[in-house]
């Protein structure tokens, strides 16, 4: 690049007051830009997976309080690049998903809306028109080369670790389950020497993650084990999809027992359904990915979860609006009653109304369960008895709703 301008010390003055402001942005500009920058066509893939989306998200925000922080201490000089942990992380995970340099229009979108808010603050800070002007054409010059530095350095990291990814006998496991998972005609007996897993066999999936920093590989492993042995099963096939995701695959032909796993402090784990062979193998798979999605949907919800206990609430909860009105209308002040009334009803209308067989389960007293019920009525905008099916719908929809979204 030819030689960075010269800036007067008022325009600086007002860069750095600027970046003052840009290190404390609204919460609804951060949403603005992260909405941008997943919502791009060549974007689906990695705002579909939870993982590469947070992380997205994650380093979208690292480059915006990267420029600005520069800006505070030398406004106006060319901001080096951000090779921090976040975006290091992002470019690994990105390659290991298979996806190429594309996947870093996210940066492009997300500097537009960044642009359209600087706007708005330096049109803030002066009316001078000749500072007004020379403000706005040093922040494009900082923007733009920032953005063209950080993409450039993260398709060098790309570059190096798709290099890296070709040696090894990792590298091969996660390309061979990539191919089985696209229905690649692969034969069923190399992908079972390169797996070192049986395909003609019992399969279940699980997605074991965390959000990105939130948990070391070590405790993704340690969860990974715990599923297996808690299931009595000594074997599994692992890849991992990411530097916060495993891709687990059990030969086991019975839903994995989630109740009794040790927690393990910001990781996660979604389950498939049990299949058999190849199609059971990525049936499954696909069953776990669509779990997971729904769990990343509510960051504090529920740690483990299976397909099977999500499948109704993923039909129902495809639009967030819809299903706010359809609780309000269901369930009225019910929604907000205390924990103890709500299971009573849950569990009422799971035993099939039998008031003995819920006072049992909830190890309570029959009348208890009597009373309870009689309390929903009074809260719920039309009896019980009346509406029993949605209710029920509504009830385990609320069941896997963490209480913010409520």
């Amino acid at each position: 690049m030819s030689e960075w301008p010269h800036i007067s010390p008022r325009v600086r003055e007002l860069l750095r007051r600027g970046a003052e402001i840009a290190l404390n942005p609204p919460d609804s500009w951060v949403r603005e830009m992260h909405d941008a920058a997943l919502g791009g066509v060549r974007m689906t893939a990695v705002a579909d997976d939870p993982v590469l989306a947070e992380a997205t998200r994650r380093t979208n925000s690292a480059n915006m309080l990267h420029w600005a922080a520069a800006n505070v201490r030398d406004p106006g000089r060319r901001v080096p690049v951000n090779l921090g942990g976040e975006v290091l992380d992002t470019a690994r995970d990105l390659v290991r998903r298979g996806l190429g340099e594309s996947s870093l229009d996210s940066y492009r979108t997300a500097q537009s809306v960044a642009w359209r808010r600087w706007m708005e603050i330096c049109f803030d800070l002066t009316d001078d028109p000749a500072d007004l002007r020379a403000l706005l054409d040093v922040s494009s010059l900082s923007i733009s080369t920032f953005i063209d530095d950080t993409v450039g350095a993260m398709s060098q990291r790309m570059a190096a670790e798709r290099a890296d990814l070709t040696r090894g006998t990792h590298a091969e496991r996660r390309q061979t389950v990539a191919l089985l998972l696209e229905g690649a005609p692969i034969p069923l007996t190399r992908a079972e020497s390169q797996l070192g897993h049986r395909l003609d066999g019992p399969q279940v999936a699980a997605v074991i993650w965390s959000d990105p920093g939130a948990a070391a590989a070590r405790d993704l492993e340690a969860a990974a084990d715990a599923l297996t042995k808690s299931n009595h099963s000594r074997d599994r096939l692992t890849v991992m999809a990411s530097a916060s995701t495993l891709w687990v695959w059990l030969p086991q032909s019975r839903t994995p027992d989630l109740r009794e796993l040790p927690e393990h402090p910001g990781v996660r784990i979604a389950v498939g359904l049990p299949g058999h062979s190849l199609d059971g193998f990525r049936r499954s798979h696909f069953q776990a990915l669509a779990t997971q999605r729904l769990m990343a949907r509510y960051p504090d919800g529920h740690q483990v979860a299976n397909y099977d206990d999500l499948r109704l609430v993923s039909l129902l909860t495809t639009d967030d609006v819809a299903t706010d009105e359809f609780l309000a209308d269901t369930l009225g002040e019910l929604g907000s009653a205390d924990r103890d009334t709500v299971d009573t009803v849950r569990t009422w209308i799971a035993e099939q109304c039998n008031t003995s067989r819920t006072a049992a389960r909830l190890y309570t007293h029959r009348n208890t369960v009597i009373r309870r019920i009689a309390r929903a009525d009074t809260l719920l905008p039309r009896p019980l008895a009346e509406n029993l099916v949605d209710v029920a719908a509504a009830l385990e929809i609320l069941r896997w709703r963490p209480v913010e979204h409520r």
